[in-house]
């Protein structure tokens, strides 16, 4: 299963890379929205986690082309600092498959991705 991790604080991102290739997943990381975009005109990934705030591109914008541009319904996890109610309405309604703010417990979003790749 491929994951694509987009997430500009690289702490966080190898954490996430650690946690889930300790899964058995295979992840690809990309450290702005520009390079996500580049990496989802070439790949289909299993899932995808997207952090809010990301340079060139928001996480929210990356959605919207995932669903509209590239015309993809693949599940996608915001993995974000922000907990306010009106972006996580905003996520929701751009078709988010879930929604952890951080810090995060790790068990608990291996949970949550088996969960959203089962489906």
């Amino acid at each position: 299963m491929g994951i694509l991790i987009c997430e500009d604080n690289m702490l966080a991102s190898k954490t996430l890379s650690v946690i889930l290739e300790r899964e058995g997943y295979k992840t690809e990381t990309a450290v702005d929205g520009s390079e996500a975009i580049a990496l989802l005109q070439k790949t289909v990934y299993d899932l995808v986690l997207v952090d809010i705030h990301l340079p060139y591109h928001s996480g929210l914008e990356l959605v919207k082309y995932l669903r509209s541009d590239l015309k993809q319904k693949t599940p996608v996890l915001i993995v974000t600092a922000f907990s306010d109610p009106q972006m996580q309405k905003q996520a929701g309604e751009l078709g988010i498959n879930g929604y952890v703010v951080k810090p995060f417990n790790p068990s608990e979003i291996i949970k949550q991705i088996r969960a959203i790749l089962k489906k």
